[in-house]
């Protein structure tokens, strides 16, 4: 199943829904979220700094990640960036696939 990194930034009034749920709260919020769409959550930290809350997910295609951040965002209390991860062996095959492309200039 894909892996995704997803961070996410509470707005104001998300924090004051994390004080109220208390952050093993609002982990098992998300992964009853992530399994929603069929997905399971791999890893679940807080953090400070730009973003609050790092998640990696195995989810089962990029139809379930749009579906999980579009419906985690329509709420305004989270702000939420999702990127697909790559294996080392996804990046290996990668490699050796050679795209035609021409450089501007060229």
């Amino acid at each position: 199943m894909p892996k995704y990194l997803v961070q996410a930034r509470y707005t104001a009034e998300g924090l004051k829904g994390l004080i109220e749920d208390s952050g093993s709260g609002r982990r098992a919020d998300v992964q009853a979220a992530v399994k929603s769409v069929g997905g399971k959550v791999d890893g679940f930290y807080y953090a400070f700094g730009e973003d609050d809350v790092f998640v990696i997910v195995d989810l089962p295609n990029n139809i379930a990640a749009a579906a999980l951040a579009i419906n985690v965002s329509r709420t305004g209390t989270v702000r939420t960036r999702t990127t697909p991860l790559l294996t080392v062996e996804d990046v290996d095959r990668a490699l050796q696939i050679e795209a035609k492309y021409r450089a501007p200039g060229e």
